[in-house]
């Protein structure tokens, strides 16, 4: 497979004579712990469903590991080739992620909600030679899925089926105890070749195939746990995907580079969170604004000790401002906001010892090596607190979009196009206002789409709120407020108007529809796709 990643090399000099990139790759981190720590927890791992625990110490993680990659062999792996991994939260996963390094594949995580439409392109588009996954999950049939799949592909030359049975089962092809005595001679990508192949999630409705390479990667994880104090004392709890870069980058690779120990939840539940947080002595987790409210709820429900909970990071959305004073209280933990892309990870997020109100007032300032520009439609930059288009120049930036560096958005000077809206005040530090599409215009004057949706979602009725904008004829454009509610809760279009009113919002940005819905389109990660809303709209209206 040959890999595209033509953003690497312009700025490989400059990024190696500043430091930020380290040239140590994620086998360079693991034989560290392993030196230094053999016999520590590296991974719990949990199935929710089941309540099974499995502990693995970095010595029989190591184990696990250089067996499975004396399998990928087997099945005529090589440096370069892609290997899909489809596995839910779990020591498999990491074991076929550390196998992958040792033999030079390059890994693509994937979400386990992905069905044939996805994975057929995902698949295709990689030129995956591997695909892992469990046998079910979540009641659905994964390896037949998997099956029907590679009948069509004929890139793809193997399935692996965790807790399958038969000779195409993970146990069989990559876990075989006689492998301990094959000779094997390991296969390590360098700092600048691409290791993992991440696809975006979709809020535009084009997956693109993102590429990272060790240095990219590691640019962004090393400040990221300075900032954060994060070291080999701690215990992390990952319950978000880890085929979502959230879940593999912060959940998996920054365990390693740290030398802490994991928690692994195949699910999510609220109460089991809160006691693992209580018997492992969880310090740091990462998740969206709906777990943060779930745990604290299960902590105020069950009186479960999460003192040594120092770290609730929170990103993609934003974080309403109750929510942050009720965990904080409740959790005892900081809680800190955060801004990323799967093209350069969380590259903005405030201090631990920062005031609680900048958790709901901003997305943090940038890490060392990110520069942030805000600009006008013209491309000139503006002044503090003016929205604009959001521009950075990262040293964790991707090296490309397989196949399509026609789409990489990078000018001649480095920066990137993130595509999204945010403001920068005096202090540094930005707030997010939404995509560039976001952005309704209304009779020539644009509606703060995100200032509307903080306003809806204190409502005590929304559980869930997503303003998009739909053609109009006169005006150009009209918005539509979409909402889930809180069970037991109703809602009408009249006790918007009159909420609406009450908190003294100008009436040209209230919606001039409501739409209520079970549950709103969302990627993987639990963004919401406007743009399926924005299409929903306009064939509505016959456009």
């Amino acid at each position: 497979m040959e890999f595209d990643a033509v953003l690497i090399e312009p700025r490989l000099k400059e990024m190696t004579e500043k430091g930020f990139w380290h040239d140590r790759t994620p086998n360079d981190f693991f034989d560290q712990c392993l030196a230094r720590t053999p016999d520590k927890l590296a991974v719990a791992s949990i199935k929710v469903e089941t309540g099974a625990r499995t502990n693995l110490t970095y010595r029989e993680l190591d184990r696990l590991a250089r067996r499975a990659a004396v399998g990928l062999t087997r099945l005529g792996v090589v440096s370069g080739d892609v290997v899909t991994c489809q596995l839910p939260n779990g020591w498999e996963f990491v074991v076929t992620y550390l196998a992958c390094t040792r033999v030079g594949a390059v890994f693509n995580p994937v979400m386990h909600i992905f069905r044939e439409r996805e994975l057929g392109f995902i698949l295709a588009h990689g030129e995956s030679k591997v695909f892992v996954v469990p046998a079910r999950f979540r009641g659905f049939d994964h390896a037949a899925m998997a099956g029907e799949l590679q009948a069509k592909m004929p890139n793809l030359e193997h399935t692996v089926v965790v807790d399958g049975e038969g000779e195409n089962s993970f146990d069989a092809l990559l876990l075989d105890p006689g492998f301990d005595d094959v000779e094997f001679t390991e296969t390590r990508r360098g700092p600048n070749e691409v290791c993992e192949l991440i696809y975006t999630s979709g809020t535009t409705g084009e997956p693109k195939g993102v590429m990272h390479t060790a240095n990219t990667i590691h640019a962004n994880l090393i400040p990221f746990a300075e900032r954060l104090r994060l070291g080999e004392s701690d215990v992390f709890l990952m319950a978000s995907p880890m085929g979502h870069q959230t879940g593999f980058a912060y959940g998996l690779v920054l365990s390693i580079q740290t030398n802490a120990s994991t928690i692994l939840m195949d699910n999510w539940d609220k109460n089991i969170a809160a006691r693992l947080i209580a018997s492992d002595g969880v310090t740091f987790t990462m998740a969206s604004t709906p777990f943060l409210m779930d745990l604290t709820a299960a902590v105020e429900e069950t009186g479960a000790d999460t003192s040594s909970l120092r770290v609730f990071l929170c990103s993609g959305t934003t974080i309403p401002g109750p929510v942050v004073d009720r965990a904080q209280k409740s959790l005892g933990a900081s809680v800190i906001s955060a801004w990323g892309m799967s093209e350069n990870g969380a590259v903005t997020m405030i201090f631990p010892d920062d005031p609680p109100d900048r958790a709901v007032t901003t997305d943090g300032c940038p890490l060392p090596g990110v520069e942030i520009e805000i600009r006008d439609e013209t491309g000139n930059p503006v002044g503090p607190d003016t929205e604009g288009d959001l521009f950075l120049r990262s040293c964790s930036n991707f090296g490309g979009y397989l196949k399509r560096p026609h789409l990489n958005d990078v000018d001649e000077n480095g920066w990137f196009n993130t595509g999204d809206r945010a403001m920068l005040n005096a202090e540094g530090y930005i707030r997010v206002c939404g995509r560039s599409k976001d952005i309704i215009i209304r009779g020539a004057e644009n509606i703060p789409v995100v200032e509307v949706e903080a306003i809806l979602i204190k409502h005590p009725a929304i559980a869930t709120v997503a303003v998009v904008g739909y053609p109009d004829e006169r005006l150009g454009e009209r918005a539509c407020a979409f909402v889930t509610l809180t069970p037991g809760k109703a809602f009408s279009f009249e006790e918007m108007k009159t909420y609406l009113a009450e908190q003294k919002l100008a009436k040209q940005y209230w919606p001039e529809r409501l739409e209520i819905r079970e549950a709103l389109p969302s990627t993987a990660s639990g963004k919401i796709q406007k743009f399926v809303l924005r299409k929903m709209l306009t064939e509505e209206a016959g456009q």
